[in-house]
């Protein structure tokens, strides 16, 4: 009989036992799914680690030792550099676990000027313990946000009607597949950002992904229909849709 697999609790809990005491651990907290309180059976484990500045390698070392004993290592992958600086992050699948359940470590150095805390943007990250404070954030600046999304707007216009010739062309060239991909990004990526402007302007930036929560129903519902083309014809129609919603769109952001 093979053993019960691990749970998302006795991972998580072996990592607090683990991490709490070390002295250059200062926090550990979860955000994803738990940050916005929707796990289900298919949520991985989102943990972030604010550390001593020369201690990110000794924390990652820890943490896999950590895991070693609950379970043999299955893969593992660090990424590449990522676009915050100073935060490092590796995945690992364990053997014994669900494979949903992907341990997603970021290691934070204390001196990061973003920790990706910001509720608005992440959820209201869950601190499993905090030695200095670092959930202590000041109020999220709406109003630099606003600014920022003022100046996003005016290129937005600019670009999508400079760029819908891409897809025309393609149309009119009968190549289904350059047609689809100049759709797909110069026509249905800037509609979804002006809608995520417009609905959930903190998250802007998040593309399609997530549009069942962030944005109403009835929104994901036009941009399924939308997304998915059965032909040249139809991307044609629809690329026509799309472009009446785009300044229908921003017309109402304007009013707002």
């Amino acid at each position: 009989m093979n053993a019960a697999l691990l749970t998302r609790q006795e991972i998580v809990n072996a990592l607090i036992s683990a991490l709490e005491p070390l002295e250059f651990v200062n926090a550990m907290w979860e955000g994803g799914s738990a940050a916005f309180n929707r796990l289900d059976q298919w949520s991985d484990i989102d943990l972030q680690f604010d550390v001593a500045e020369d201690k990110v390698e000794e924390t990652f070392q820890a943490i896999q030792a950590t895991l070693e004993k609950l379970s043999p290592i299955d893969l593992l992958y660090r990424t590449p550099a990522l676009p915050w600086p100073g935060i490092f992050q590796i995945f690992y699948r364990l053997s014994n676990a669900s494979p949903y359940l992907l341990i997603d470590t970021a290691v934070i150095q204390h001196s990061a000027p973003d920790k990706l805390l910001d509720e608005p943007l992440h959820g209201k990250a869950v601190f499993y313990f905090d030695k200095t404070g670092v959930a202590q954030l000041p109020p999220f600046d709406w109003d630099a946000l606003h600014e920022r999304l003022a100046k996003r707007l005016v290129s937005l216009r600019t670009t999508f009607d400079l760029y819908q010739c891409m897809v025309t062309k393609e149309v009119f060239r009968q190549n289904p597949l350059d047609a689809l991909m100049f759709y797909q990004g110069m026509t249905l990526r800037p509609l979804v950002e002006v809608l995520r402007i417009r609905y959930s302007p903190a998250r802007h930036a998040f593309g399609i992904h997530y549009a069942y929560i962030d944005l109403p129903g009835e929104v994901a519902k036009r941009l399924e229909e939308l997304y998915f083309v059965r032909d040249l014809e139809d991307i044609g129609r629809k690329r026509e849709q799309a472009e009446g919603w785009f300044y229908e769109t921003l017309e109402a952001i304007r009013e707002i």
